[in-house]
């Protein structure tokens, strides 16, 4: 029998604020360039992204161990827009931009906090998945309420200016 309980209990969500704990650039997440390499910016913004489905919306680690219903990337997208350096402390901040009953479209800006400039961003579409039979599946109902509630509370922020961002080159006309 799988457990359908959510992670966390449910929350005020406020002003939709969604900021997550505080990281610190580790050692061994420098390159030679002397700055964050690439690869930690994407493992900052998944550890981000655990909290933010553990304690914020239900669906985190907990919620998987126990209903063997679990998220899974589609397509990400990262935007490196400053650096940060070994030792400095950053947070990262949640837009839920959209979400349907299986998938969820969420933003990120990696703030530092020496500053409280934007270092990267993050956007990222994912679906909950059966973790048993390894398709797609709904989330509870309580999640999808918990996510159209978080919405509602972030309607009237104002949105990056990178979200949705295309890559390629862009050259003069």
């Amino acid at each position: 029998m799988r457990d359908l309980t959510p992670s966390c209990p449910d929350r005020d969500f406020g002003d939709g604020v969604a900021i997550m704990s505080r990281q610190t650039v580790q050692p061994d997440w420098i390159d030679y360039n002397g700055h964050m390499n690439v690869a930690f910016y994407t493992l900052a913004f998944d550890k981000a992204f655990d909290e933010f489905l553990e304690d914020w919306i239900g669906t985190g680690v907990t919620f998987v161990e126990r209903s063997r219903f679990g998220p899974m990337a589609l397509q990400s997208q990262v935007c490196f827009l400053g650096e940060l350096l070994e030792g400095e402390a950053f947070h990262v901040r949640f837009w839920l931009v959209d979400h349907d009953d299986k998938r969820m479209h969420v933003f990120c800006q990696m703030i530092a906090e020496k500053d409280g400039s934007v270092a990267a961003t993050y956007e990222s579409l994912g679906m909950n998945v059966d973790l048993e039979a390894r398709r797609g599946a709904p989330y509870p109902g309580w999640a999808v309420e918990r996510m159209d509630r978080l919405m509602s509370a972030q309607k009237d922020h104002e949105r990056p200016k990178q979200l949705g961002q295309v890559i390629g080159i862009r050259r003069k006309a």
